[in-house]
């Protein structure tokens, strides 16, 4: 089954919640990644392009399951940090 997803990894929870907040003040998740995200998929917007069953770490493949197309995550914990998880496909 292949998905696709863009994502905003930040260290800490607090810095997913700022992000959950100005995403509801209407700023595009793709500028938010290009901003705040530490993952070198910030220079595509957070884009990760797609991926198949059990090429993420068990947590981020859970969350993307668990969201409909175009829905964005509470913030979700990994080894890497927090990630904000917006399912694009």
């Amino acid at each position: 089954m292949q998905m696709r997803a863009s994502h905003i990894l930040v260290k800490t929870e607090a810095e997913a919640i700022s992000i959950i907040k100005q995403l509801s003040a209407g700023i595009s998740f793709e500028l938010l990644a290009k901003k705040f995200s530490t993952c070198p998929s910030k220079a595509q917007g957070g884009d990760l392009g797609p991926f198949g069953a059990g090429e993420m770490v068990p947590a981020f493949e859970k969350a993307t399951l668990a969201l409909k197309i175009g829905q964005t995550s509470q913030p979700v914990q990994t080894e890497f940090g927090w990630h904000l998880i917006k399912r694009t496909g």
